[in-house]
């Protein structure tokens, strides 16, 4: 999978922005506030996800103009394609020409992997990113596991306001069978899905880890539950045990007026020979964890598709040593590689690509290594 060709205008603090991207490394440079992060930010829409910042579509639209618009020709399932992201107030998406209901639809049709700053909360907070990065990369290989998630939520929410309804209306008690019931069926498929894409991702995960640090640590990822199921065993079997357990913690529960167990309370740990890497990992070991779970993501969705995803990494270089640079640049064969920076020593030991020096939102130079 593969960018030939990217058009931009109005938006973030890009006008109006053309680009012929190399199949190999792409390293776009320049100072803050350029464009690198937004020039970014554009292709990963591209996916049907959600900016990456946590941006609103409405704060995607440079500031003045009605609209901002996307285009792009990619290579994918074996083919020349052709899709267009239109911002105006929400986002709507057409592909090869035919339009799509919601800009969601792009799942699957173009898939790519973000690394940026942001995402060194996956290891520095709490479960709630690791739930997130999961469950994004899910969403990329299997586009039917975003309604789970939506329907998850739904009952969710409906449970949880049931329970507050209950202080003041002690007959609706026998209605959490009802809601139990139903949560703990969509449950059981997200906990089963996230656990084996977890037990798929790791091996990858390890191998990249290693590459990057040179064998110095040992990476590990453990799916930790907030129920007592056993996510080896089967989708029915998981659902009977989460439904044992919402029954038993009912009396927390209503205390609480909020469910306290579920996959919306689960985490992922990642440990460095064992260790807490988000106790005891330095910056660079944290940054190298987010790095080789993401390039593990690539794995995944290289062995499910049959051909790699885009790999958009901004901001990686600070606080990586020479070897690991040169890890990025030049050891991810066979994957097309979008880089941004500030400084040209970041990438002096590129050997092939193209390197793009943004200035005020337009391309300024650029130049092509062989």
């Amino acid at each position: 999978m593969k960018i030939n060709r990217i058009r931009i205008s109005d938006f973030r603090n890009i006008a109006s922005l053309e680009l012929e991207l190399s199949d190999g490394a792409n390293v776009v440079y320049g100072d803050n506030g350029q464009g690198k992060t937004n020039f970014v930010e554009a292709v990963w829409l591209f996916t049907g996800a959600k900016s990456f910042r946590g941006a609103k579509d409405g704060q995607l639209v440079r500031f003045g103009a009605p609209q901002a618009g996307l285009e792009m020709e990619f290579f994918a399932a074996g083919r020349d394609q052709h899709a267009r992201v239109t911002i105006e107030g929400r986002r709507g998406a057409a592909l090869n020409e035919i339009p799509l209901k919601s800009a969601a639809e792009l799942a699957g049709h173009f898939c790519a992997v973000v690394f940026s700053p942001t995402h060194l909360s996956l290891i520095k907070n709490g479960p709630l990113e690791k739930r997130k990065f999961i469950d994004t990369s899910i969403c990329q290989i299997k586009p039917k596991y975003i309604h789970i998630l939506n329907q998850y939520t739904r009952v969710l929410d409906q449970r949880n306001r049931l329970l507050k309804d209950i202080a003041y209306e002690t007959s609706l008690f026998d209605t959490l069978d009802v809601w139990d019931a139903r949560l703990a069926s969509f449950a059981a498929v997200l906990i089963k899905t996230r656990a084996s894409f977890l037990d798929r991702l790791s091996p990858f995960a390890r191998e990249t880890y290693a590459g990057i640090s040179g064998e110095k640590e040992a990476l590990g990822l453990e799916y930790q539950s907030s129920l007592r199921c056993d996510t080896a065993r089967s989708i029915p079997e998981i659902e009977e045990q989460v439904l044992e357990d919402l029954r038993a913690h009912r009396g927390e529960d209503i205390r609480s007026r909020v469910t306290g167990l579920g996959p919306h309370r689960d985490d992922i740990a990642v440990t460095l020979d064992g260790n807490s890497a988000r106790v005891f990992g330095s910056q660079g070991q944290q940054r190298s964890c987010v790095l080789a779970l993401k390039m593990a993501e690539c794995e995944i969705i290289r062995e499910t598709i049959g051909e790699y995803p885009v790999v958009l990494l901004d901001d990686v270089m600070s606080e990586l040593d020479a070897a690991r640079r040169d890890y990025l640049l030049n050891h991810l064969s066979g994957r097309q590689l979008i880089m941004t920076c500030c400084d040209r020593a970041d990438f002096k030991h590129l050997t092939s690509g193209v390197s793009v020096k943004l200035e005020g939102g337009r391309v300024l130079t650029t130049r092509k290594y062989e």
